[in-house]
């Protein structure tokens, strides 16, 4: 108490003062480390979420790069497919064409020998008599001109196949499951 008797009114309010100026600078001293440690929690979580992100945007490109990869190798799948559905049925109408065209071109040829040669083939089974194939020639006169015969049957092949083709086409499955929804979805 012998140093408070030094003191005048005045000293103990500057050591007052003093003191409470001591603890507002502790106070913000420790304040100042709380938010300090407080912003770089929220630096590592806006980093931790800048990542992510980053993360996000990279895997979205690479799932569109595989997208893309995957149509461009089902597109030439498909193309491959129909180019050989295509071939196929040309072949196929080009034999039937040209087997078509052989059997005009016979039939000019042998007209009558036609129905002869079948039976000529068959010993067992005896031929026509004379007088039905003069009622089947009769007959026969409704019958298209052999040119207009030919075109006719030329178009029916080229109807059947291309009905063929049509149903081949549309038999290609141009959006296959493993396109459509890729794995992990």
């Amino acid at each position: 108490m012998s140093f408070l008797r030094l003191l005048n009114w005045q000293g103990i309010a500057g050591l007052a003062v003093a003191f409470t100026l001591l603890v507002m600078l502790s106070v913000q001293k420790l304040e100042a480390v709380h938010w300090k440690k407080q912003s770089e929690s929220f630096e590592r979580l806006y980093q931790q979420e800048q990542a992510a992100f980053a993360t996000t945007v990279a895997n979205a490109r690479a799932a569109a790069q595989q997208a893309r990869a995957a149509d461009q190798a089902n597109a030439a799948r498909v193309a491959a497919d129909q180019g050989a559905i295509t071939e196929r049925t040309m072949n196929d109408f080009e034999a039937r064409l040209a087997a078509a065209r052989a059997d005009a071109q016979r039939l000019r040829i042998h007209p009558e020998g036609s129905a002869d040669s079948r039976a000529g083939r068959s010993a067992s089974v005896p031929g026509i008599p004379g007088a039905a194939r003069g009622a089947a020639q009769a007959t026969g006169q409704d019958r298209l001109p052999p040119e207009d015969a030919l075109t006719a049957t030329e178009q029916a092949i080229q109807l059947d196949e291309l009905i063929k083709w049509v149903r081949r086409q549309a038999s290609v499955d141009n959006n296959p499951k493993a396109v459509a929804s890729p794995p992990g979805d």
